[in-house]
């Protein structure tokens, strides 16, 4: 088995960005020897430790995997005056791309995936050579994303104790088991003032906009434009993406293929691990 990740900085768009890096290659390692980085960017209000699991499995494959924490999550740079449409975001990830400097696999969950796709497009196909899209469509539900607002929002002063955030979280995803040992949750919560905070900034979702990641006509045209093979990954469970956001999808762009996991929601890794690995596992060695 690959040894665990090692902590790296990245430089984003005029601020700093956290990563954890499986199997870094060596300095003298050729930026074209056959096998891309895999670049994972996670959701709204989640950090790089929601790929913990995926990354090691996709480095114990031999794979030089990075999971980047989004500006303003985990222990990246919040971003000045709320800075946080989809586009910076994008910019960032540029000059990710830039640093890491071979060809990429990026793997995005929802606002990774809008991400994803602005950053490919703009990239181009000999530095992101594949891109898998999980649980998002450019055509999604807002009853979904407002869901998951709702649920940031109402929690966005903390908890008095991971207990109250372990039963907020079992409330907001019925389909998972509460975990026993709470211990997990540490990687997503902050001890500060005697509470415990979620390790996001708060103007996230309180800065001005409603939403501010849609323009589904621009998405569509950007993914569409791709000309490299695209995975889409839908929990059967979503209340994101509906099974007609899929077909709009794939008549938008015939070439993706698509994948559902019967057993997950819109948190797709973290509902059903060893299915979604193994979905990514053959498209990106494949």
């Amino acid at each position: 088995m690959t040894a665990g990740p090692q902590s790296v900085q990245f430089r984003g768009d005029g601020l700093s960005l956290a990563g954890d890096e499986w199997n870094r290659p060596a300095e003298s390692a050729p930026a074209d020897d056959g096998a891309p980085t895999i670049l994972m960017l996670h959701g709204g209000g989640q950090n790089r430790f929601s790929w913990k699991q995926t990354g090691q499995v996709l480095a114990d494959c031999g794979l030089h995997v990075v999971a980047l924490d989004a500006r303003g999550h985990g222990d990246s740079d919040r971003a000045p005056a709320g800075q946080y449409a989809i586009h910076a975001l994008a910019r960032d990830v540029a000059e990710v791309l830039d640093q890491i400097g071979r060809p990429v696999v990026i793997i995005g969950a929802s606002m990774g995936g809008m991400t994803g796709m602005i950053a490919a497009r703009r990239a181009g196909p000999q530095t992101v050579t594949k891109l898998v899209l999980v649980d998002v469509v450019p055509r999604y539900e807002h009853d979904g994303t407002a869901r998951i607002r709702d649920f940031m929002t109402s929690h966005v002063h903390g908890f008095d104790t991971l207990e109250q955030a372990a039963d907020a979280v079992a409330a907001y995803l019925p389909h998972r088991r509460r975990p026993r040992n709470l211990d997990g949750l540490k990687k997503n919560l902050r001890h500060r003032d005697g509470r415990w905070h979620w390790h996001w900034d708060p103007a996230f979702v309180t800065s001005a906009g409603d939403d501010p990641f849609v323009d589904a006509d621009e998405l569509e045209r950007l993914t569409a434009a791709l000309q490299i093979p695209i995975l889409l990954i839908r929990g059967k469970l979503s209340d994101v993406v509906s099974p007609e956001g899929v077909e709009q999808f794939l008549a938008a762009v015939p070439h993706a293929q698509f994948v559902e996991l019967s057993d997950a929601g819109h948190t797709a890794a973290g509902d059903d691990n060893d299915a979604f690995s193994d979905a990514v596992v053959a498209f990106v060695t494949g």
